[in-house]
């Protein structure tokens, strides 16, 4: 079927977007997710690095156009002062936190992991900083070294929190229990290193976790080896029983489930968030690629967010494609209001 046919096809059986075409331009790490009233929020790297942007809409496809609200600007010197990168927003403890990793002036490679919170409604209230991302007491080596990419999930009444952090100059994964929205409650555990070697092009790189949970497993997907052309999406499962502070309960597939298509030109896939569709009953990713074979991260950003609906095998593992050519009309999310 070619791409006209297609387009006529689902003019037929229904409401179509072009979900996979650039979705807001030149935004990298995008993040979104839905709120208990059904809302959906935009946030991502805001292409100069110095500022977080926040938009809203009823429905996936309305965050496209929808009015971007500055919620904050980096400081001239010292903390939190450039390089602010992959912030994510998440309603824990009661209030809107965002989660952003952010240099100094001074020092533009110490990345380091930073709270917003909001006493409010995201759009509307008052944002304030709470400062850096706190270990536990009893642990020294939580954000010591360059750390960004911080993820939160609930499971079983405990919130986690997972991000990537070198040591020796290689970015792996770790996870800890939080005790408060900007503190640590358990000391640090790595639950993924670059193995293979799909996972160490350019540079030896987990970074970017994003979780689902779904058929009595917790999956993790996380972005793997540099950020040009090579960029690609591992996998890690753990049992939802199971310990998830120990590491041996994570497995981490051989292959990456989520890379670049030479075919459909999409280049460089990764930074994933998930959501569900307005009615719940099926979920999407939302993640950045390139359409220029790019090596590096250069100025300006080729990096621009995309959405894809994805799927489940047999064994319930989540099935993310392969990433389609712009220009092929795709279903709307089930659920979404004509109006």
């Amino acid at each position: 079927m070619d791409e006209k046919t297609n387009w006529q096809s689902l003019e037929k059986n229904g409401p179509i977007t072009e979900y996979n075409e650039p979705f807001i331009e030149q935004r990298a790490d995008p993040f979104v997710c839905k709120a208990a009233d059904g809302t959906y929020y935009f946030t991502a790297s805001y292409p100069a690095y110095d500022r977080i942007l926040l938009r809203s809409s009823k429905t996936l496809n309305g965050l496209k156009n929808a009015k971007e609200r500055q919620i904050w600007v980096k400081h001239e010197h010292g903390l939190m002062s450039c390089h602010i990168w992959a912030p994510e927003l998440h309603f824990v403890y009661g209030k809107w936190y965002i989660y952003f990793a952010a240099g100094e002036a001074e020092d533009v490679w110490k990345i380091r992991p930073y709270v917003l919170e909001c006493d409010g409604d995201p759009m509307t209230g008052e944002w304030s900083e709470l400062g850096p991302m706190k270990g536990c007491d009893d642990d020294p080596f939580s954000f010591t070294d360059f750390s960004l990419d911080a993820t939160i999930f609930e499971h079983k009444g405990d919130y986690y929190y997972v991000w990537a952090q070198k040591a020796s100059n290689i970015s792996n994964l770790y996870i800890a229990k939080m005790a408060a929205p900007n503190k640590l409650a358990t000391v640090m555990e790595m639950i993924t290193t670059p193995d293979y070697d799909w996972e160490r092009i350019l540079f030896w790189v987990n970074e970017g976790p994003a979780v689902l949970k779904h058929g009595g497993k917790i999956w993790l997907t996380f972005s793997a080896s540099g950020t040009g052309s090579c960029y690609c999406v591992g996998l890690l499962s753990a049992d939802e029983n199971a310990d998830l502070l120990d590491p041996a309960s994570w497995t981490k597939s051989s292959v990456p489930v989520f890379q670049q298509s030479l075919e459909n030109e999409v280049y460089g896939p990764g930074g994933l968030s998930f959501v569900p569709s307005p009615d719940g009953t099926e979920w999407y990713m939302i993640y950045h690629a390139r359409q220029v074979t790019n090596g590096d991260t250069g100025s300006p950003e080729t990096r621009n967010p995309r959405i894809q609906k994805i799927g489940w095998d047999a064994h319930g593992m989540p099935d993310l494609g392969i990433p389609v050519r712009a220009g092929v009309a795709l279903p709307k999310p089930s659920g979404t209001l004509l109006k």
